[in-house]
């Protein structure tokens, strides 16, 4: 698998975990977009790697059978997280600017952008 995907999955399944620890899997499937079994293969890797820690509700009627929490561990490696994917986005962000400026003057160029434009407004707002 992509090391970026992972990277990402594992990110997005830490926010979900930290927003709403009573989730059960297959909402977080659903709420991520992905497969319930890649998120049940997830949350036992980040529980191996000691960053979730599980808790089962045996006897408890109409509860939620599993509960995950963020350990201490799991909050930093969250903050790591964030902080690479935010970088990432960032730099996502800048080459998309830069093809759309190269773009806008390629059509510039040609003679099919007019000042004013609708097209030439979204240009003007993103650069």
């Amino acid at each position: 698998m992509n090391y970026m995907y992972e990277q990402e999955i594992r990110y997005r399944l830490l926010k979900v975990l930290s927003q709403d620890p009573n989730l059960g899997q297959r909402d977080m499937a659903k709420r991520m977009g992905i497969s319930l079994g890649k998120v049940n293969y997830c949350i036992s890797e980040l529980a191996a790697k000691g960053w979730i820690k599980i808790t089962r509700f045996k006897s408890a009627k109409n509860k939620i059978p599993y509960t995950y929490m963020l350990t201490p561990k799991g909050l930093e490696e969250k903050g790591r997280l964030t902080i690479r994917f935010l970088k990432r986005k960032v730099s996502e962000y800048e080459e998309i600017k830069k093809q759309i400026r190269e773009l806008h003057y390629e059509v510039q160029q040609e003679g099919f952008d007019n000042p004013g434009s609708e097209l030439a407004d979204a240009v003007k707002s993103i650069i």
